[in-house]
């Protein structure tokens, strides 16, 4: 009897350890696993800023821990369509500040953080000899202007306006890198984007400037979106932006300084 007694205990001991060999083996496979799963940040940015906030996004996850960025990029106007409709979005960084006014209820104070210029993009060569904005009157110049309610679009007929030029755009686009695409593929003869697109279009485009009393100043604001899950993180992407680091890589990819008024 108390041999039978001694190897029940005996069993009843090597069971016990072998429960919690394996329930220490669980807790410690799920916090690698946690450990090894990145946080996450959403940022809803006009589409002029893909490269520039491609490399910011870069910069930011080396600096945070592999913090990872996920980037919407897309025209203004649908971005604040989209937060409005409440998407998940920490940071908007808007080509304009009509589309941050808009969701002006759902963000934190914005701050302006860059400006741009517009300037005519055409094919490699310039083909069709454009050389202001008085020749994309040309009816037989096939021109595509970004539609009004995007930024880039707004402020093209604004210089259109003011230059006292009308067009008959080919096509309007729903932001202003596909007007450069447009141009590109040979689709369209002209259309009218920041300089900054011009610089980032590659080599099948060529700019051709619009003077300065032509031409209107692009602002550009940021802000951190109230409903955030990461609202640190958000608010420190935001930072990278405003600081001189984030403002010497806006400023390679060509982009201005904001307006000091």
């Amino acid at each position: 009897m108390l041999r039978s007694r001694i190897r029940l205990t005996a069993a009843l001991a090597v069971a016990a350890l072998v429960l919690a060999a394996c329930g220490g083996s669980d807790d410690s496979s799920g916090g690698s696993s946690s450990a090894a799963s990145p946080s996450e940040i959403k940022v809803f940015a006009a589409a002029s800023l893909t490269a520039a906030f491609t490399k910011l996004g870069e910069d930011y996850s080396a600096a945070n821990g592999g913090t990872k960025v996920t980037f919407n990029f897309a025209g203004s106007q649908a971005l604040a369509t989209q937060i409005q409709q409440a998407a998940p979005a920490d940071v908007f960084a808007s080509a304009d500040i009509t589309n941050m006014d808009k969701v002006k209820d759902l963000v934190n104070t914005p701050q302006n953080f860059a400006s741009n210029l517009l300037a005519i993009v055409v094919e490699k060569g310039n083909p069709k000899d454009v050389k202001g904005l008085e020749d994309l009157a040309n009816p037989d110049l096939k021109v595509v202007l970004a539609a009004e309610e995007v930024p880039a679009g707004k402020y093209a007929k604004q210089v259109l306006d003011d230059a006292g030029v009308s067009v008959t755009p080919v096509s309007q686009e729903d932001n202003v890198k596909a007007v450069v695409t447009k141009v590109s593929l040979g689709e369209a003869d002209a259309g009218i984007v920041y300089v900054t697109d011009v610089s980032a279009g590659g080599d099948t485009i060529e700019g051709v400037d619009i003077p300065e009393e032509q031409n209107v100043v692009a602002t550009y604001p940021i802000a951190t979106v109230k409903t955030s899950k990461a609202p640190d993180k958000a608010q420190s992407f935001m930072d990278l932006v405003l600081s001189a680091e984030g403002q010497q890589v806006l400023k390679e990819y060509g982009f201005l300084p904001p307006p000091t008024t």
